[in-house]
């Protein structure tokens, strides 16, 4: 389990390479990989893990190598996005309840759920197009609509909306930028810049959380 565990945060961290590798490896096949992590990432509640805007800005900088075709990237990633939500918003409103007995659910974490709650209560379904670039509420968003029993239809457009912003900033952001040279120098710092600020609107409703806890009490 800790082998996985520094596995996985060498790969975040060496994304780029780890990625040119796959594509010199895998070619064409790699377009199905990383459809599959996108839709893991944001299908799966127990996968929150898996990286998202690292992942799709590493992609867009090794598409500009002409590895991979940007456009044909973009709509694949768009669709495994959007599939990804459609699923996790199902699964919330079929097995929901079942699964969130108890304070602490066998499937995930009940802090992870209460966190994507607050985001409800301050923003109200577009927290569907937010949480697109927030880590953890990305993933847990769309099953507490399906949980909440959002309609499917107001549910759809902003998933829709959510998927195309964040795979077309993310990913041309990586195209546009992610060669140059002082960002390829310092690919690594720049991953863990483009994380530090994606959790920070969690950290900041977790930090409020905790100054409002006293006034409660």
């Amino acid at each position: 389990m800790f082998d996985a565990v520094l596995k996985l945060i060498d790969f975040i961290r060496h994304i780029d390479r780890h990625l040119a590798e796959l594509t010199q490896q895998y070619g064409e096949w790699t377009y199905a990989i990383l459809f599959g992590i996108v839709f893991l990432e944001t299908g799966v509640v127990v996968t929150p893990f898996l990286p998202g805007d690292s992942l799709l800005f590493a992609a867009g900088a090794i598409a500009s190598l002409g590895s991979l075709d940007v456009w044909l990237l973009g709509v694949l990633l768009i669709i495994a996005a959007i599939l990804g939500d459609t699923a996790n918003y199902h699964f919330g409103k079929f097995l929901g309840p079942r699964v969130l007995r108890g304070e602490k659910s066998w499937l995930f974490h009940r802090k992870h759920l209460d966190r994507t709650n607050a985001f409800f209560e301050k923003y109200g379904a577009k927290t569907i197009i937010l949480a697109r670039f927030v880590p953890i509420v990305r993933t847990f968003a769309p099953f507490v609509a399906g949980v909440g029993a959002m309609r499917y239809g107001r549910f759809l457009a902003y998933n829709v909306v959510g998927a195309v912003i964040w795979v077309a900033i993310f990913l041309t952001a990586g195209y546009l930028f992610g060669q140059h040279p002082v960002v390829k120098r310092n690919f690594s710092l720049v991953i863990l810049g483009i994380i530090v600020v994606s959790v920070l609107p969690m950290a900041w409703e977790a930090a409020q959380a905790w100054r409002a806890r006293p006034r409660a009490q």
